[in-house]
């Protein structure tokens, strides 16, 4: 395996921002459901609300809204806020990314080749 950075973004005491947040901001953007874009990263539905329902707690406006189902059918989408969290986000990945690629390059020179991964004790 190639080394690569994980970005976690301490919001405030209990709320990260990180990859998986990010993906499921990004799926409900493009599905249009917040059951939707869980399903395609493997969550349940009810552990996708309570991310976005931290989300929102956590800025001034909701990162997501919903309209409830019915014979409209319901959905959800990104609030301008979300859309904001969610380009800062990436952003911010993408300048960590290209400021490191050079150090990672470094640190993936100098592993060893494993055949078998190894079991993880931590970061």
């Amino acid at each position: 395996m190639t080394p690569r950075i994980s970005l976690k973004i301490q919001l405030d005491p209990v709320t990260r921002l990180g990859r998986g947040k990010a993906e499921l901001l990004a799926g409900i953007r493009e599905t249009g459901s917040i059951a939707a874009a869980g399903r395609r990263m493997g969550m349940s539905y009810k552990r996708a609300w309570q991310l976005i329902a931290e989300l929102n707690s956590c800025f001034a406006e909701p990162v997501v809204t919903t309209a409830r189902g019915g014979s409209a059918h319901g959905g959800a989408a990104l609030t301008p806020t979300g859309e904001a969290v969610l380009a800062a986000y990436d952003h911010m990945l993408q300048a960590t990314e290209r400021a490191i690629a050079e150090d990672l390059g470094r640190l993936d020179a100098l592993m060893a080749v494993r055949t078998v991964a190894p079991a993880r004790t931590g970061d």
